[in-house]
């Protein structure tokens, strides 16, 4: 007989029950995929027409990223977490910073030291509110399809924004915008407290229960 395994307990069922080794692995193969665009980038401009590693770096790995991060977010247990002697808040809240500062640090190493500075600006800055998207979807239409509204609303964003000049455009069409506009980073930065602070509080919408 083979020796039985050990019970998992604490943060060792907590992990499993949110498939955080698969999301970790899934970040990490992510992280690849936005070293090997970035080192075909050889031009920082924003106009019309940019080449296709840009796109790809700022707009599509934060939000193939938000989306492993919003799918760990999913509760098996949901009545078990209501009902649980201590608070969940404070596992939620390390849960989806831990996740957010993982998959930051490699995006800020995506660029090349000779390259430009504000395209790995511009991508942290789109990880951190398409995780605020993310989140607060989590808590209104569930993890399941925690990615759908991010996704919807950064591709809305591309096709609307398009010839769109003022201070406003930096704060809605976020997603878009060079690193460096401040406009942009408070709308980013809000969306990511707001979403951050909602799913803390009330936790992911129940799903059902996994196939």
């Amino acid at each position: 007989m083979s020796p039985r395994r050990p019970a998992l307990t604490g943060p060792g069922l907590y992990a499993r029950s949110r498939a955080l080794p698969l999301t970790l692995a899934l970040l990490a193969g992510t992280c690849a995929f936005d070293v090997a665009a970035a080192h075909r980038v050889d031009d920082a401009s924003w106009a019309p027409g940019r080449p296709a590693p840009v796109v790809v770096l700022v707009a599509l790995a934060p939000l193939l990223a938000a989306a492993l991060i919003g799918a760990s977010l999913y509760a098996p247990s949901d009545e078990l977490d209501r009902t649980a002697v201590r608070p969940w808040w404070p596992r939620r809240l390390v849960h989806l910073l831990a996740l957010s500062a993982l998959a930051c640090a490699p995006l800020a190493l995506t660029v090349p030291g000779d390259g430009p500075a504000l395209l790995a600006a511009a991508s942290l800055r789109n990880l951190l509110g398409c995780v605020g998207v993310t989140a607060a979807a989590a808590v209104l239409v569930g993890a399941r399809l925690s990615w759908l509204p991010a996704f919807c609303y950064v591709g809305a964003v591309h096709l609307a924004s398009s010839g769109v000049r003022g201070w406003a455009v930096t704060v809605w069409a976020w997603p878009t915008r060079p690193g460096q506009e401040a406009g942009a980073w408070l709308a980013a930065g809000a969306v990511f407290v707001l979403g951050t602070a909602l799913h803390a509080t009330r936790g992911p919408r129940p799903d059902g229960p996994r196939a």
